[in-house]
């Protein structure tokens, strides 16, 4: 198995007032050559919105994006005519594919809006771009991963153009949780929003992450109360 650390405290920082973001790899005014992307993963922001404020209409192409508000609400408009708004325990996903353009707002004008914003290569170029979102409070369950996105077409799960696979769960103390790699030959970035883990003897506290390939299973072993999100993405 092999295996790259990305501490927190390591990772690209922006503050331009309204928004506070931290980049696990390289983006906007971040550059890193050694942290450009963990295989189809390309952009892991984690953004504190100020209320009453966002992102203006901007364009994107052929990427795949995910959206997890982690705390608060973002109000989302597109090119394709899709108005929304997105809250904690939603997930949004977007194919830019041949190109869209589209706005994200903090939804409270005086609360801010803690998100996660992630790209990913697309399996296929140029497909019609597409949107969804859809709301996982009623499936996520303690001490176990919820699958929230992958590339079959599921009602339970976002589909995406990518051979991926991301999961959430919370875990109380104690946990083993065995994960075995969906897709064959794909790796895993596994970023922990809050807690402490174990995996392989490598301590991740707080926003840390851990790139995992070449291994068909892993074992994570909570250290303290942890929200795990785990990234499986093809590495080539």
């Amino acid at each position: 198995m092999k295996t790259v650390f990305h501490p927190a405290n390591e990772r690209g920082h922006n503050d331009i007032g309204w928004l506070k973001a931290n980049f696990s790899f390289s983006f906007g005014p971040y550059y890193n050559p050694a942290k450009v992307h963990f295989g189809a993963l390309r952009v892991l922001n984690d953004d504190i919105i100020a209320g009453g404020t966002g992102f203006g209409a901007h364009p994107h192409d052929n990427m795949e994006i995910i959206t997890v508000p982690l705390l608060g609400a973002l109000e989302h408009k597109d090119s394709m005519g899709n108005i929304g708004v997105i809250h904690s325990g939603e997930v949004q996903v977007m194919s830019a594919g041949t190109g869209l353009q589209h706005s994200e707002y903090n939804h409270s004008k005086t609360e801010a809006a803690n998100t996660l914003q992630i790209w990913l290569f697309p399996k296929e170029m140029n497909i019609e771009p597409r949107y969804d979102q859809k709301s996982f409070l009623n499936s996520l369950k303690i001490n176990q991963l919820t699958t929230l996105v992958s590339s079959v077409k599921s009602e339970d799960t976002l589909w995406i153009n990518q051979d991926a696979v991301f999961s959430i769960g919370d875990f109380d103390a104690d946990q083993l949780i065995n994960y075995d790699i969906k897709i064959p030959g794909n790796g895993a970035y596994i970023f922990l929003i809050e807690g402490q883990i174990d995996i392989n003897g490598t301590i991740l506290n707080k926003r840390d992450a851990l790139g995992v390939e070449d291994t068909g299973s892993f074992t994570i072993e909570t250290k303290s109360h942890s929200r795990i999100l785990i990234m499986e993405v093809p590495m080539r």
